[in-house]
């Protein structure tokens, strides 16, 4: 009598784990942190909200956000299938940033001259339409490849310098110092939706849509062996390693962004 009921207990357990199991439909993969890449899976023909705002979703149930440098608040994801709402409320969690302080510096080094604001303009116009792009593609739901071999790291994400006593901008990339020249990968598939071989900060620039407002941006580059509109392969040599825009020496600045959130590219190489 005893074995029968805890079998038929067992089994209502059972049948409770399996059901509870098909009603999570929706997964993610990243840390729910400031700066991170999050990859998104649900059930084909979902809808997803996030923080009130309708993003896309592919053919198979991908999707995919990011979470900028100093965000604080809580993040809401409301998926929708089929009449059914799902709810999920993520804790972001905070990080610690690199500070830096150097005084003494030129004024030249901290501030550029007045005569090239207006090429500055220009070139973040470029930039900033580049990553505005929402296309249907999602080459950014398979695993990023490291643009360049055997570099080490001299820059990371979040880190920021005070410079003669006056806070500048974050640093938004991932630092690679390598010789100039050496050859820089293709991190994913994408479509090329910025070819500049002179602008003034960023120097020799490409950038690279894999989709859903998911952009990749290589800076300093000496060499530019892709064109505008071109589709290329991760893997794919897209140029070369140099010194170009305001850079102090050779070396690969690399960026990741969700349309204008800027992202931690470390979270979609590890």
């Amino acid at each position: 009598m005893v074995v029968g009921q805890l079998s038929k207990i067992l089994l209502l357990v059972s049948l409770v784990f399996f059901f509870s199991q098909k009603l999570i439909a929706t997964e993610f993969k990243g840390k729910f942190e400031q700066g991170a890449f999050i990859l998104g899976k649900t059930k084909p023909g979902s809808q997803v909200i996030i923080d009130e705002k309708k993003i896309r979703v592919s053919k198979e149930g991908f999707f995919a956000f990011g979470l900028g440098r100093d965000r604080n608040n809580d993040i809401i994801i409301k998926v929708l299938y089929e009449g059914k709402l799902e709810v999920f409320e993520k804790k972001i969690f905070k990080r610690k940033y690199k500070i830096q302080r150097i005084d003494g510096l030129p004024k030249k080094q901290v501030t550029p001259p007045k005569e090239v604001y207006e090429r500055i303009k220009k070139d973040n116009v470029l930039i900033g339409q580049a990553r505005q792009t929402d296309s249907p593609l999602d080459f950014f739901k398979d695993q990023f490849l490291k643009p360049v071999d055997n570099a080490i790291i001299t820059g990371v994400y979040g880190s920021q310098r005070i410079l003669n006593g006056k806070p500048r901008r974050p640093h938004y990339g991932l630092d690679y110092a390598v010789r100039e020249g050496t050859p820089v990968k293709a991190m994913m598939d994408g479509i090329v939706t910025l070819a500049e071989k002179d602008l003034y900060f960023t120097g020799g620039t490409i950038i690279f849509d894999h989709g859903h407002g998911i952009s990749t941006l290589y800076m300093h580059l000496k060499d530019i062996n892709v064109k505008k509109g071109q589709k290329i392969n991760r893997g794919d040599i897209v140029g070369t390693v140099g010194q170009t825009g305001r850079a102090t020496g050779p070396h690969l600045d690399i960026r990741l962004n969700w349309f204008d959130v800027k992202l931690d590219p470390a979270s979609i190489l590890n």
